[in-house]
């Protein structure tokens, strides 16, 4: 087998293990809420999710050619296979630390800021779209902020259609609603976040002259929705106690509105072919329902660390994936 066809493979099976990684990491994000308030047992919670990530990935491919294209064009990339190699070696290495250490950092920032770091360490900042990379960027910069107002919207209205509701039954319904939104949480995080995989390996088929447009093959689609469905099924507990418990005390009526609020974003960027990271979304729709029944109430704290990780991931992983990309060059 020739250089190109070795690093082709290779590319596949680190982009279906990137999935299967978003699938333990990032889809415990969009069940955390229902599991800390106990709407769903664990195991239930996983396998709906589950379920629901495959048929959303399988669904939708827009954001899949954003990703393609938009970053860095893959017909113009020389070295590409070697480059998209690279970007997700280097974005893999940061999931797994900060799933080991149990922060809620986003996947597709870890994945934008390695493509665009390994590009421009294989042929200078000039190989950047840079209309289509600022577009991504706004995307995931302005989301958290629209998640975190929408949050505190919704619990507002939920607050005043249910102020004079018995607590007991008002939560009781809510816990029942909350299987209906951790699906539909789940759901949307597939035809979003899995996406992503299927973006970069159509870019790594373009770019070995293996396919000639940015549609997605069939094949990556359901190897993609897979990837990321088994992912799901092994849960990723320690980020469920992150998002679930450790920003604010969740009872069934936040629980429901921020899955209700994040599942509109996320949803609504999908439909405009936009990448959003599901974890920051989710993250702040929390924080925005909490500030809505006790600012205080909130554990600034905590979100801080997760801010904090959210702002160094894009360098981080850009950094990490150009030394990636000139030790793989050294190899190959």
């Amino acid at each position: 087998m020739d250089t190109i066809l070795i690093l082709t493979i290779l590319v596949v099976i680190c982009a279906l293990a990137f999935d299967f990684i978003n699938g333990f990491h990032d889809t415990a994000n969009a069940i955390a809420t229902s599991v800390s308030t106990r709407a769903l047992s664990p195991r239930r919670a996983i396998i709906l999710a589950a379920v629901m990530n495959f048929i959303g990935a399988i669904t939708f491919t827009g954001v899949a050619k954003t990703i393609t294209k938009d970053i860095v064009d893959p017909f113009a990339l020389e070295n590409g296979s070697l480059v998209i190699l690279a970007a997700l070696v280097a974005a893999i290495i940061w999931n797994l630390l900060t799933w080991y250490y149990g922060i809620p950092s986003s996947s597709s920032h870890a994945l934008i800021g390695s493509i665009a770091g390994a590009a421009i360490s294989a042929a200078g900042i000039g190989i950047l779209n840079y209309s289509g990379f600022i577009k991504i960027l706004q995307a995931l910069l302005i989301s958290p902020f629209i998640a975190l107002a929408a949050g505190f919207i919704m619990m507002s209205l939920f607050g005043l259609i249910f102020k004079n509701t018995n607590l007991y039954k008002t939560n009781k319904g809510f816990r029942i609603f909350q299987i209906f939104t951790a699906a539909l949480q789940s759901f949307t995080h597939g035809t979003n976040d899995a996406q992503k995989a299927m973006g970069i390996i159509t870019m790594a088929l373009i770019a070995a002259n293996y396919h000639s447009s940015d549609d997605i093959p069939l094949w990556v689609r359901i190897s993609a929705a897979l990837a990321m469905g088994i992912g799901t099924s092994i849960g990723g507990w320690k980020i469920i106690k992150t998002v679930g418990g450790k920003i604010m005390k969740i009872r069934p009526v936040n629980g429901a509105a921020a899955d209700l609020s994040s599942a509109i974003i996320i949803f609504g960027a999908t439909l405009i072919h936009l990448p959003v990271s599901t974890t920051h979304v989710i993250s702040s729709a929390i924080m925005g329902v909490g500030s809505a029944q006790r600012v205080k109430g909130v554990k600034w704290g905590v979100a801080g660390k997760i801010v904090l990780t959210w702002v160094i991931t894009l360098p981080i992983t850009a950094l990490l994936a150009a030394v990636v990309y000139q030790l793989l060059n050294l190899i190959f």
